[in-house]
């Protein structure tokens, strides 16, 4: 009885001493990590995702592999939300998005489901800056030329930076743009360039370097300014705020700007297990400064800038901390930019089983994106999946402009 009572009690102080918890490296000892990209392959983002995957497992104990995933859709807010509301919460998903994505939320955008101060914020690989350039064709060869000259800029659709920036500065500082939509990305919006359609694009500095060597120091192009308070270090380009005449032009400005300090973020879920973050953190700081790594990005024409992911989460916080004030005046200006419109127009097109639709605006093909959840699709009055349009169809079209997503189809 009494080596039975002492048997019992050995057992039961077994069991009162906790389980040894999972190191780091037992959890991603031959784990594969999902790296998502809110963008289409082959962009800026998509290249610096690839290339950072390649690296980092030599940088995380028990280096997992790494696996990349395009998930492209409404300007990154699709990958976001995902990872936010849908991607395990355990350092096994993370992702990488477009810095406008923050702002997105803090403006309210419809479409977002995720606060952006929650995400578990791993780093950056790059700084750059957004710059508005002319072609060396166009009589604006300034800044300054803005307020005497037209200038006739591509867009990427409403929404897009591409869009909004040229849009913003017309309306809050004078400047003489003129937006012409129909292009699907900056890449199309510089090939037009060439053809002599449009004149200008704003995008970032480092993504136009890197997509057209040489066009910048031949003078094939001018670089008008950046948009960000101060001036690109290193280069002769000057900063917009030069043009600024009061102090509420600068906050917007400065807040719409903001953004582009965040670089190439990359994130996970929020609610990460601690020690899992900071070695997600450190691995990515490991591959910034790995030779290999820095060699590669080299040959690619990337030029590494990084930021930690402790500083990313600090810059996301001070954006979300903007006034109110500025950020209704912001949201105010950029809903009379991107005003929404009802087209009834015949259906050319039907592509991706709905998912994008073509039809003739203005003599000119133009298409929508359809969305499942987010687009109000009617046939005959009745609800209806966005594969049951036809092209030959007879659609009422809310939305905001060519390459936008559609607020709502109405289709006969």
């Amino acid at each position: 009885m009494k080596r039975a009572f002492t048997s019992i009690a050995a057992l039961g102080l077994l069991a009162s001493v906790p389980a040894q918890a999972e190191t780091v490296a037992e959890f991603y000892k031959d784990k594969t990590i999902t790296f998502i990209i809110g963008t289409a392959p082959g962009g800026t983002y998509d290249a610096w995702a690839r290339l950072i995957a390649r690296h980092w497992p030599d940088h995380l104990p028990g280096k997992p592999n790494f696996i990349a995933k395009n998930l492209p859709g409404a300007g990154g807010i699709k990958a976001s939300n995902y990872l936010f509301n849908v991607a395990p919460k355990d350092g096994s998903v993370i992702g990488t998005f477009s810095r406008n994505i923050p702002t997105r939320a803090i403006l309210n955008h419809p479409a977002v489901k995720f606060d952006p101060v929650k995400f578990s914020w791993l780093g950056s690989p790059e700084l750059t800056n957004r710059v508005c350039i002319a072609s060396g064709k166009a009589k604006v060869k300034t800044g300054e030329d803005l307020f005497q000259h037209q200038l006739l800029m591509g867009g990427a659709g409403a929404g897009t930076a591409v869009s909004t920036t040229p849009n913003l500065l017309r309306a809050l500082l004078g400047m003489k743009m003129k937006l012409i939509e129909g292009y699907k990305s900056a890449t199309d919006v510089v090939l037009a360039m060439e053809r002599g359609e449009v004149e200008g694009i704003c995008q970032t500095y480092t993504a136009f370097e890197v997509g057209h060597p040489g066009w910048i120091a031949s003078g094939k192009v001018n670089v008008l300014f950046n948009i960000e308070p101060n001036p690109i270090p290193g280069t002769k380009i000057p900063s917009v705020f030069k043009f600024i005449k009061d102090p509420e032009q600068r906050k917007i400005l400065a807040f719409y700007s903001s953004n582009v300090e965040l670089g190439r973020p990359v994130a996970a879920p929020p609610g990460l297990p601690a020690d899992r973050l900071t070695a997600l953190r450190r691995g990515f700081d490991g591959v910034m400064k790995d030779a290999t790594f820095v060699k590669d990005a080299k040959k690619q024409g990337l030029k590494i800038d990084p930021l930690t992911g402790e500083e990313v989460a600090k810059r996301v916080a001070a954006l979300a901390a903007t006034d109110p004030d500025t950020v209704a005046k912001t949201e105010a200006m950029l809903k009379k930019l991107n005003p929404e419109f009802t087209d009834t127009v015949q259906i050319s097109g039907v592509k991706r089983k709905g998912r994008n639709l073509e039809f003739s605006l203005k003599g000119k093909t133009v298409s929508v994106s359809i969305s499942n959840s987010r687009t109000k699709v009617t046939i005959a009055g009745k609800k209806a999946k966005r594969a049951a349009i036809k092209a030959g169809m007879t659609c009422k079209i809310t939305h905001l402009g060519p390459n936008s997503r559609a607020k709502a189809v109405a289709c006969k």
